[in-house]
Order: structure tokens, then C-alpha cells, then sequence
């Protein structure tokens, strides 16, 4: 049944690849990881470990593409080196399809391996019936399916930290020097997946102090001696992926320093240089810039509010509207269900999803990067587990015939929920945001994440028409491909209330605002106003909304709309 479902689910997720194309950070990680490979640079988009986009990229070393250009001026910093990538699709536009197309198979691979590890991990803790009804909670949850074909580290975070805490707990189990190589290796897959998770270092480091405090006097050696080779084989898997390389910071990276954190700049490049001789300086630069981003904050938007700074009930109030009811009380439901059973009766298989879910719910309200529920997914795997134990025993129950009633009513919803919304499972919300547009809840990649380009472009092909004015994601490098003009519709040439073109398309995070970037030299686009700047499309009626997610209006060139 485990088998059939994740077949199901793929086979969703590669109808999706067929219909859509990329998002605009898919512009970047996919020839980022080719790069990794074939050129060893880590200095592009190195606020993201290389290995999921190394992983992705694996097929395109058949493909063969063109590679970017790694020469650059001395005064392009890494963003702009990591931006300027966007190149790499012009100088392969013959073979767009097929570039897109086999690295988010990879990722569909990585996808169907998370589930198979839900499968095992809800069979050790709660039985075979609970693992089946845990997977089938993740093949039908939208989040999962949106994100689970996209290359980046959002599904594969999800992956890597239930790994790492499968390999911990068979560790604990059974201290041999087999499971803590198992262990070693998951901390290492954990740590180059995402720099979030990073929190597996002092996880580790503190169940490697209790396992030593309990064990007995002749197992407390085994135990230091497997810590040392967990921190050795950590070591040596970090630089082998990023190729034993050590150089020193770029200078226009120390600029970048400079230029952020003035005041502790020396302390900063120090450290870095010092650090470098043992770990990747790139890694090490990329735990600075996330660190930096977080400290930073970034533009977001909920429930029609906007912040710089986040909120820290961001995730839990996003995870509300995004998952389904049926889902969302059943997650509910099996928390307070696991709380109640691990707390009172001490059954500790439920300590064993709490404890990591409050672990990484707490970095992620604590984060000021409230972007998208797509960093709140290594919570998801112990929801289902949860879930899955909860429904399991529920139909074991006396009341076994209600509780199937129930089971079915709530998979009948889901399955429904899934069908309806397909193939744009991205922007999906549930009943609960029915009041407003879903922009107006949620902003960024919740509702809009640019591969909804394609379908748009058809669109204005079938009309004869060449170009467009836009505020969308993945603007400059998608609409090209399909053979229409982007005009920047946020560029200070271009007048918001007479666009030169016949159409104008508005992605659903910038009708939101949260992604117009302020600019005081453009009038409505100072700080605190530039959210606004295209509110005059806001009640419009679109002609055409593509996906949900980006929304067509004509406009009348003689002046009259």
C-alpha cells in the first residue's frame, strides 16, 4: 500500500513538471549545482549548502550544458556573481526543457525517499497500520506536493532532519560502532542540506552527554570514542563536498562584510580566516549571510500587515491556512493526544516527534525570514507520524465504526482538496482564508513563486502578443524563454498608470506588496509606501489568473480601462 501511494504521489508531481515551469530561486539552484560540480565554485549562492543542488544537478552531466562564465569583475560581490547566473538559461535556450525538467526529478526521487523513511520511522514507533496511514497524510497534503518537485532545500531539510533523528534513536538503542558511522552520516547530510539545521550540532551534543551520564562505567568509552569519530567523519564529509577548498574571502566578499556588519567586521573576518583551516570558508560565509538575513529581516506580509522583522506567531498561523482542515485537526488532535500519553503515562515513542517538532518550531517562530511555510516543512514528518498513530489507534478503538466513518470523511476531504486544487498546489489555502484574496493572507511563496510564467506566456502567444508589462517572480530569465518581452512594470521608466503595453501581469505577492522593493527615487515607492504601489490592481477584475498565483489585465492603450 506504502509502494502504491508514493507512486500515486509521484506521478502527481510529475504531471505538475510537464505543465509548470520553474520558480525564480530554481533559476539559481539548478545552474548553482551544476557549477558546484563541474567547476568546484561555492562562492554563488552559498547562502544554501551545495548538496541537494549537487544532487539535482547529477543528470545535467549528461545534458552537458553551458556552464556560466566564472570570470567576473574584481567589485561583483556573491549575490551579484549568484544573480548574474540567470545568464546560464540564455546560453542554453534550446535545451530550457530538458535543463528544467530532470534535476526536479531528482527531487521527486528525494520526495518519495522522505516518505519511505515516515513509512519506517511510524512503524517503529506506533506499527505498520499507523506508518501506512502516515504516508498516505503525506501524499495528500498540498504543502508537501507543491514543494516536493521543487529543487531546493525546503523537502530535502524535511528529509535530512527525520534522518537524522531515525539514526539517533537507533543509536541510543544500540551503541555500536555501525549506527554511530549511521549517525555521522546523517548529522553530515543534516548539516549540508540547510544551514537551519545546523541545530542538529548541539542536539547531538547533548544526547551524546546523557547517553554518557547513563551508561554504564565500561560504555562510557565506547560512547567518547564514537563521539570522536562522529565529529571526524563530519569533518572530513563537509570538506569533501565542497572539495577540500580553503581559500581566503574574496575581497569584494569582505566589502560585503563590511558593509553589514561595520562594527564587528574584524572580529567577523578573523573568525572566518581562522575557522577556514579546518572548515570550507565558503560554508562558513554562508552561515555569516543567513545569520546577516536573519538579523536583517526580510519584507513580509500576514493578514494584511507588513513587517521587516517577522512575527513569531508567523509559522503556526500560516500552517493554519495552508494545510487542509482535515489535516490541520488531526496535527492538533495528535499533539495534544502525544503530549498527554508521553506526560502522563511516560510512553516515550511520542517524545521521540515531540521533542525534535518543538526543536525546530522554536528556531523557526524565532526567525525574522517569515517567507513561506516552506521552512516550517521538517516539522511535517513527525505531524504525520503523529497523525498517523493517532488514526491508528482511533480504528483499534471500541468505537471502531465511528472512528472509520471519521478516518474516511477526513481522507474523502483531503483527496478532494488535492483534485481541486491541481496542478497549483503552491498558492493553496484552506476554507478558513475565504474572506479575503489569498494574497491578502499570506505573501512570497506561499502565493507566487514564478512558475505559473509559462501558462502566461501561452496565454499572450495565442493573442498575438510579443510583450508584456509584469511585476512577477522570475520576470527576466522565465517570460523570455517563452518568447515574450518582460517589461519591468517596477522600473522608474515604466508608469503605473499607463503601462506601454496591451496587457500588464501582477503576480499575487506583489498585488500583496511585500515584494516591491522601496526605492525613494520612484514616486509610491518610498519605505512604508511601496506596498501600496500597484493597490489600484487590486480591484480590478483580471482578464485571465494563471495558476492562481499571477493575475492578466488588459489594458486600453487609448487611455480607458
Amino acid at each position: 500500500m506504502t509502494a502504491f501511494l508514493l507512486l500515486i504521489m509521484a506521478v502527481n508531481m510529475l504531471s505538475v513538471i510537464a505543465r509548470k515551469g520553474i520558480t525564480v530561486d530554481e533559476a539559481i539552484h539548478i545552474p548553482a549545482g551544476y557549477l558546484h560540480l563541474v567547476a568546484g565554485d561555492f562562492q554563488v549562492n552559498n547562502e544554501h549548502p551545495p548538496l541537494i543542488k549537487m544532487w539535482a544537478a547529477l543528470p545535467l552531466l549528461l545534458i552537458q550544458p553551458e556552464e556560466p562564465s566564472l570570470r567576473s569583475p574584481a567589485d561583483e560581490n556573491f549575490a551579484e556573481r549568484t544573480w548574474a547566473m540567470q545568464s546560464f538559461w540564455e546560453q542554453n535556450r534550446a535545451r530550457y526543457e530538458s535543463i528544467c525538467f530532470w534535476p526536479r526529478v531528482m527531487m521527486i526521487l528525494l520526495t518519495l525517499g522522505l516518505g519511505a523513511l515516515i513509512f519506517v520511522y511510524g512503524r517503529k514507533l506506533f506499527g505498520a497500520g499507523a506508518a501506512v496511514i502516515a504516508v498516505a497524510l503525506f501524499t495528500l497534503e498540498p504543502t508537501v506536493l507543491a514543494h516536493g518537485h521543487i529543487v531546493h532545500t525546503d523537502i530535502a531539510s524535511a528529509f535530512a532532519y527525520l534522518l537524522f533523528f531515525v539514526a539517533l534513536h537507533a543509536y541510543a538503542e544500540t551503541k555500536t560502532f555501525g549506527r554511530a558511522l549511521l549517525l555521522a552520516l546523517a548529522t553530515s547530510i543534516a548539516v549540508l542540506t540547510k544551514f537551519s539545521l545546523l541545530v542538529v550540532i548541539p542536539v547531538l551534543a547533548v544526547a551524546a552527554v546523557w547517553l554518557f551520564v547513563r551508561s554504564p562505567r565500561d560504555g562510557k568509552k565506547r560512547i567518547v570514542v564514537h563521539a570522536a569519530v562522529i565529529v571526524l567523519f563530519g569533518f572530513v564529509v563537509l570538506n569533501a563536498a565542497y572539495r577540500l577548498q580553503h581559500p581566503p574571502l574574496e575581497a569584494s566578499d569582505v566589502r560585503w562584510v563590511g558593509m553589514k556588519s561595520a562594527n564587528n567586521f574584524a572580529a567577523i573576518t578573523t573568525g572566518i580566516r581562522l575557522a577556514s583551516r579546518i572548515v570550507p570558508t565558503y560554508y562558513l560565509f554562508g552561515v555569516y549571510n543567513i545569520g546577516i538575513h536573519n538579523e536583517y529581516g526580510h519584507q513580509a506580509s500576514l493578514l494584511g500587515m507588513y513587517s521587516e522583522r517577522g512575527w513569531w506567531y508567523y509559522f503556526p498561523v500560516a500552517f493554519a491556512l495552508k494545510s487542509t482542515i482535515p489535516f490541520l485537526l488531526i496535527a492538533v488532535a495528535a499533539l495534544t493526544w502525544a503530549v498527554w500519553r508521553g506526560s502522563k503515562h511516560r510512553e516515550t515513542q511520542f517524545w521521540f516527534c515531540l521533542a525534535p517538532l518543538a526543536v525546530y518550531a522554536a528556531i523557526a517562530m524565532s526567525s525574522h525570514i517569515d517567507i513561506g511555510i516552506r521552512h516550517f516543512l521538517p516539522t511535517y514528518p513527525f505531524l504525520f507520524i503523529l497523525g498517523g498513530g493517532l488514526l491508528a489507534r482511533l480504528l483499534t478503538s471500541r468505537r471502531k465504526t465511528l472512528s472509520l466513518v471519521l478516518v474516511t470523511i477526513a481522507f474523502g476531504w483531503m483527496l478532494f482538496e488535492v483534485a481541486r486544487t491541481f496542478p497549483d498546489c503552491l498558492p493553496y489555502m484552506n476554507q478558513l482564508a475565504s474572506s479575503h484574496p489569498h494574497w491578502w493572507y499570506l505573501s512570497d511563496s506561499n502565493v507566487e513563486w514564478g512558475e505559473d510564467n509559462k501558462q502566461l506566456a501561452d496565454y499572450l502567444k495565442a493573442r498575438a502578443e510579443t510583450q508584456v508589462s509584469a511585476a512577477v517572480l522570475g520576470d527576466r530569465f522565465a517570460l523570455p524563454q517563452y518568447g515574450i518581452e518582460y517589461v519591468d512594470l517596477l522600473g522608474p521608466k515604466v508608469s503605473r498608470d499607463r503601462p506601454p503595453t496591451r496587457y500588464v501581469a501582477i503576480g499575487a505577492s506583489f498585488l500583496n506588496g511585500s515584494t516591491i522593493p522601496p526605492d525613494d527615487a520612484i514616486p509610491g515607492r518610498k519605505v512604508g509606501e511601496s506596498q501600496n504601489y500597484l493597490s489600484a490592481y487590486r480591484d480590478r477584475t483580471p482578464e485571465a489568473i494563471f495558476g492562481n498565483s499571477i493575475y492578466l489585465y488588459r489594458e486600453d492603450l487609448d487611455g480607458n480601462r
